[in-house]
């Protein structure tokens, strides 16, 4: 007989429910911000064909192609989780109820509550954990505000590349086919009134 135990004696099965509520979650909010940016895309791809300023345009294109590629890593990280929940539910299949039911309620908030010096102690360093953590962001803030005031903007990110230019070239071709669009509607429009009033 093996003389060690393995790492799955040990396992609760609500440890592995709480992995899998974790992960779910995870999957979830990737899939929330997937929609969200190809709603972005979509709205950003309007924007580009009606404006005027090739600036702006340009702006619109790169934030396009930003989100794009967000996309494509957020769907193969989502892929990822949903195979990951697959699999713990396996293992949550596997395991015991009986050892679920019995390592529930190990920790009772009534004796916990009932600590008052201890909660005092906890409350207090959970205090001075957020005044740390906000003066770090605002010693980080006046950090940036220094080096931003000596900052030259680079041609190679801001300037237009390559996709910006296909980007770009699509907005300025679709504007055009929209507008023979409407035009060619709107004569289609006269002659039939041409034809009724004759």
């Amino acid at each position: 007989m093996w003389p060690f135990k393995s790492r799955y004696d040990k396992l609760k099965r609500e440890e592995v429910v709480d992995a899998i509520c974790t992960l779910e979650k995870q999957e979830a909010d990737i899939e929330s911000g997937i929609v969200e940016r190809a709603k972005q895309i979509e709205t950003l791809m309007e924007k580009g064909k009606q404006e005027k300023s090739r600036e702006i345009k340009l702006f619109y294109a790169k934030k396009i192609t930003d989100l794009k590629e967000e996309n494509q890593a957020d769907v193969k990280r989502g892929m990822y989780l949903l195979y990951n929940v697959k699999l713990m539910r396996k293992l949550k299949a596997a395991i015991d109820d009986n050892t679920f039911f019995a390592n529930t309620g190990k920790v009772s908030l009534g004796n916990l509550l009932a600590d008052q010096r201890g909660l005092a102690v906890f409350l207090n360093k959970a205090l001075n954990t957020k005044v740390q953590g906000e003066n770090v962001l605002t010693a980080a803030d006046d950090t940036w505000m220094e080096v931003q005031s000596g900052y030259v903007e680079n041609e190679r990110i801001y300037g237009v590349g390559n996709h910006d230019d296909e980007l770009l070239a699509m907005f300025e071709t679709e504007k055009q086919l929209d507008d023979e669009r409407d035009m060619s509607a709107g004569g289609e429009t006269v002659a039939a009134k041409d034809t009724l009033d004759s």
